[in-house]
């Protein structure tokens, strides 16, 4: 069997680091690049790239809000069509630097609250996929697994694919929980390698009461700022090689 497995990564700003780049990269199959609006700067973005590059991971943006002091996590209302031009403008800037290194971009995946905010809002799900689509038709639409986003990808003709997380747990109504928990952020290796192998087994989202969300997850998304996002997927992988599941780049998994 074959999954996929995307990071949000490369989200430092200038002298500042998040996160270790280069220890998870060589764990995941996909890397979102942050594009200089909740985090990242063209040197960043570059360097995150060559290390995709290093380590056969494909690459994809990873568009948010213009919020740098919230990390993109605070909610911030605008229009459509402004949201539209905001996304085809990060996925642009990621285009452009990927192509002078010889590299092409795969997918998009929307950032914290920007992300949040289109599970449910089917206008800001169709503004994202059309600032995609006014990149580039071919790019893959990542989406929270039975959020409008997946419909949004649907009715523009996108590809997409359907994500679940290693790192964070679900609400009985198949949305993350609030970061607010105390227990929203999955910080133990095992018990990160236990809900990934229990979704991909039950092809459902597991929440925290046992509820089962039937969905049809293609890749599953760590959270490279978190300190414990290297430690996690070496777990991860370890218990998903035993059980006999491959981890590929997204192209692949979905040819």
């Amino acid at each position: 069997m074959k999954i996929n497995i995307n990071a949000d990564i490369g989200e430092g700003y200038g002298k500042y680091s998040i996160g270790n780049d280069a220890a998870l990269m060589p764990l995941i199959g996909s890397a979102n690049v942050a594009c200089g609006m909740h985090a990242g700067d063209p040197t960043i973005m570059v360097r995150t790239v060559k290390l995709a590059l290093d380590h056969g991971v494909s690459i994809g943006a990873h568009p948010g809000f213009n919020d740098i002091w919230g990390f993109g996590r605070r909610q911030i209302r605008m229009r459509p069509q402004d949201l539209e031009y905001l996304v085809t403008y990060q996925i642009g800037a990621l285009l452009a630097l990927a192509l002078a290194q010889g590299a092409k971009v795969t997918h998009v995946k929307p950032h914290g609250a920007l992300n949040n905010m289109a599970h449910g809002d089917l206008d800001y799900a169709l503004a994202i996929g059309r600032g995609i689509k006014a990149a580039d038709r071919e790019l893959i639409y990542v989406a929270n697994a039975g959020s409008q986003m997946t419909l949004a990808a649907q009715q523009l003709g996108l590809r997409v694919a359907n994500e679940a997380y290693v790192d964070r747990v679900y609400d009985d109504n198949g949305m993350m929980a609030s970061r607010e928990r105390e227990d929203a952020v999955i910080r133990d290796p095992e018990q990160a390698a236990r809900q990934v192998l229990d979704i991909i087994q039950n092809k459902a989202l597991i929440s925290t009461s046992g509820k089962r969300i039937p969905a049809e997850i293609h890749t599953f998304c760590i959270h490279g700022d978190e300190p414990t996002a290297v430690d996690v997927m070496r777990v991860v992988r370890s218990r998903l090689a035993e059980a006999g599941v491959e981890v590929v780049p997204l192209p692949v998994l979905l040819g």
